[in-house]
């Protein structure tokens, strides 16, 4: 079966495989990608865990849009016979793009049979890397990645590791591999946020709030967070804004540590609309590479407390770089948010100068306009705007 046939009017259909659509950081970024591209791209997804579509949301009603519950599944073992499927099911595109790990066997099945069915150009992204790969890359997976990329037409990464992973680790050519920085709408951010932004949550007079925005899942190391925040006064609390697996995990842990009252996951809320409720924007991954709510909360005038991880210490203004501390050193964070707490002072200049920082080097249309140029070029014909 043809994964897509040409429709009269849509000058471009794109192929979006992804091993999760719920909100995050990477699907959000495609979700204002599929938006900026406008209606004259057409785009079908797949998410490899059905039902899991929650970036889909940020799409705005006038693009066309669908998606493929009947795509052979993107995981499982992969034999000759279920890489031969998802290629069929890869044509009648005019370009497919393709997200991290979970998406990897079909990058191999387009290198496999892309020219004798005649696929269209594919483009991978690479994001960073779940907890089995935190601490470490599985050799395995790195040979694969390598046999898989050889025939991707382009390799795009956030951050300068991950570039450098790319280059030295996967074997991939410098003229393939292209580094775009996460950008935002700064703009958005600039905006006074409601008290009442989030569900079932108001912040009350007197109240300070330590914020996350983040997947809950266990490389982003949520129960971490909640130690490190525990030692603060108790009209601070903490926030963290997300979905995913490890909610529980997460409140088991504020409740041994009887601070459950001070705990809050309103669940997904869009960034712009809440971030600027947060006194002090805290990370406590055991990986990231060029996490974009770091950007988000800089562009909202925040101070950041996190690990020195991926590109978060190129990321913050240079001024905000000592609290960005050892990767893992659990003390050494809750040491930051303490400093930023007793300091309204020092939180308000270090937000001024992620701010400014933000708006000169992370603002959205730059990266818009480097990923139509990229993918315009793969394909070899113009991307109107």
């Amino acid at each position: 079966m043809s994964g897509a046939s040409r429709t009269e009017g849509q000058t471009l259909r794109f192929l979006h495989l992804h091993s999760t659509f719920d909100a995050g950081g990477k699907e959000l970024r495609c979700a204002r990608l599929i938006n900026a591209f406008g209606p004259n791209v057409a785009h079908a997804l797949v998410s490899a865990q059905p039902g899991a579509l929650s970036a889909g949301r940020h799409i705005l009603p006038s693009i066309p849009m669908r998606y493929l519950g009947a795509f052979p599944p993107l995981a499982a073992m992969p034999t000759p016979w279920r890489l031969h499927r998802i290629a069929n099911a890869m044509r009648g595109f005019d370009l497919i793009l393709t997200y991290n790990w979970g998406a990897m066997d079909a990058v191999m099945a387009h290198t496999i049979f892309a020219q004798p069915f005649g696929l269209p150009p594919l483009v991978h992204h690479e994001d960073g890397f779940n907890a089995d790969e935190a601490g470490k890359l599985k050799s395995s997976r790195n040979w694969y990645r390598r046999i898989a990329l050889g025939r991707a037409d382009a390799l795009v990464v956030p951050s300068i590791r991950l570039e450098r992973i790319a280059r030295e680790t996967w074997l991939q050519p410098a003229d393939k591999v292209h580094r775009i920085a996460n950008g935002i709408r700064t703009r958005d951010f600039a905006r006074k946020p409601r008290k009442d932004a989030l569900p079932r949550l108001i912040k009350r007079e007197g109240e300070c709030w330590v914020g996350t925005l983040a997947g809950l899942r266990a490389v982003k190391n949520l129960p971490r967070m909640v130690r490190a925040f525990s030692g603060l006064p108790e009209h601070w609390h903490l926030v963290i804004l997300g979905e995913g697996p490890e909610r529980e995990a997460i409140r088991q842990e504020a409740a041994r540590l009887n601070i459950v009252h001070r705990v809050h996951l309103p669940g997904f809320v869009d960034p712009a609309k809440a971030a600027g409720l947060f006194d002090i924007f805290a990370l406590s991954s055991d990986s990231e590479q060029f996490p974009l709510s770091v950007v988000e909360a800089m562009a909202a005038g925040l101070p950041v407390a996190a690990p020195a991880v991926g590109d978060i210490p190129q990321i913050v203004a240079e001024a905000n770089r000592p609290f960005i501390v050892e990767p893992g050193n659990e003390a050494a964070l809750a040491q930051a948010l303490e400093r930023l707490a007793a300091d309204p002072g020092l939180r308000k200049a270090l937000g001024q100068a992620n701010k400014a920082r933000a708006q000169e080097r992370f603002d959205e249309s730059g990266m818009v306009e480097a990923y139509r140029a990229l993918y315009a070029g793969v394909m070899g014909r113009e991307m109107l705007p």
